[in-house]
């Protein structure tokens, strides 16, 4: 009779953890590897490459969303 209640993980906070960790990973990227030519588009702006970093971790954020249950 003693069960522990389940805990609800939102839903969205694997598309949340995963987004920011894509931001960081953006910026890393534009730090550590960037472009010293000036022309590559998304690695010579540190602002692009943290957006462009967020969106692809959001979107494999949204790959591991579970399901909505019924």
């Amino acid at each position: 009779m003693n069960e522990k209640p389940k805990r609800n993980i939102p839903r969205w906070l694997p598309m949340l953890l995963l987004a920011l960790l894509g931001t960081l990973g953006g910026f890393l990227w534009y730090r550590s590897v960037g472009c010293t030519t000036g022309n590559c588009v998304i690695s010579s702006n540190p602002l692009l490459s943290t957006f462009y970093g967020g969106a692809i971790g959001a979107l494999l954020g949204y790959v591991f969303t579970p399901a909505k249950s019924k």
